[in-house]
């Protein structure tokens, strides 16, 4: 597949904007762009599972907890630096995904979704009750091995714009394949798409697999710019809300929608919280009028309403073959 000119060239300003920026962009803005670059990725993530695969999930927070405890962990047993670790703390994901998967695929729509929800909070109360792993007071990263310190947050914004471009380009890539049309057979009609000999179990596991890596690695980016976790925050339904609200808003089943929906979460967020003034958990609910309002006049999100009246064209997809997933 040839990459057009204006997208290579497109890139290439991308990447040398993204090394660039540590140098000339203050501290407080590298980390909000940090944030909002991790944010999309783990709104892909839930868009994978929830938009093409046709599974909702309430408890993708048990992926953010398991990857940063895992960063923390192999972090001070391993004596490696933080960023060295974020592998591992994916993989844990990717493995926690797997081992959950047996018993979560056996449930259907709701069931699945508080079942996911259940897992998420057996983790946290394991975690909080693990003195071993700080328990509710939480536990800072250690730096001991780091080689630069001064270069850590240059490497953190770095490895945010990984996984969020990257986590686009993966998804982009994934539904151009094989699995992709697998994956949106099976969302549109699992019945129909049995009938014709696709595997449902095994389409679904690898997409509910690669969701479980990117969130615990997105996770993990985050609490590693943060330098301390706790199971209170690392473990907080407000992932999934963040989540849900960003890919339902800007529009389900779409590349374009969850980054649509991440910065109008962040726009908000920072409007409701510093002009506004609504602390604590009021913002939320200002949120939750948002995404009512939204969801009344744009059922299809932001992306939809903008693809409807201007005829905006999205990222193409195309699609193959259904041979390799189905059963001989």
């Amino acid at each position: 597949m040839r990459v057009p000119l204006a997208g290579a060239v497109s890139a290439a300003i991308v990447v040398a904007a993204a090394a660039i920026a540590p140098r000339f962009v203050e501290a407080g803005a590298l980390r909000l762009a940090a944030e909002i670059l991790l944010a999309i990725g783990m709104a892909q993530m839930w868009n994978l599972l929830a938009g093409y695969t046709g599974l909702l999930s309430l408890g993708h927070q048990l992926f953010v907890g398991v990857g940063a405890y895992t960063l923390y962990e192999a972090t001070q047993r391993l004596q490696i630096a933080p960023h060295w670790a974020l592998p591992l703390a994916g993989l844990a994901g990717a493995a926690a995904a797997a081992l959950l998967a047996p018993a979560l695929f056996r449930l259907r729509e709701a069931y699945f979704s508080i079942g996911l929800w259940v897992f998420a909070e057996i983790g946290y109360l394991v975690v909080s009750k693990t003195t071993a792993l700080g328990s509710t007071a939480g536990r800072p990263l250690d730096l001991s091995n780091l080689p630069d310190v001064e270069a850590f947050q240059a490497i953190s914004f770095w490895v945010a714009c990984t996984i969020g471009l990257g986590a686009l380009v993966g998804v982009h890539a994934l539904m151009r394949s094989r699995l992709g049309l697998a994956l949106l057979t099976v969302r549109d009609n699992e019945l129909a798409a049995s009938s014709i000999g696709v595997d449902v179990w095994w389409v679904r596991f690898p997409a509910f697999v690669v969701s479980g890596f990117g969130c615990a690695l997105a996770g993990a980016a985050y609490f590693m710019g943060a330098m301390f976790v706790a199971p209170d925050s690392a473990f907080d339904v407000n992932w999934v809300v963040m989540m849900m609200f960003a890919t339902l808003i800007g529009g389900i089943g779409t590349l374009e929608g969850p980054v649509i929906g991440v910065l109008v979460w962040f726009a908000l967020r920072e409007l409701l919280t510093t002009v506004v003034g609504l602390q604590g958990g009021w913002y939320l609910i200002g949120m939750g009028g948002v995404a009512m309002t939204l969801s009344l006049f744009a059922p299809r999100g932001l992306w939809g309403l903008a693809r409807q009246h201007w005829n905006w064209r999205g990222w193409p997809m195309q699609r193959s073959s259904l041979r390799r997933f189905t059963k001989p």
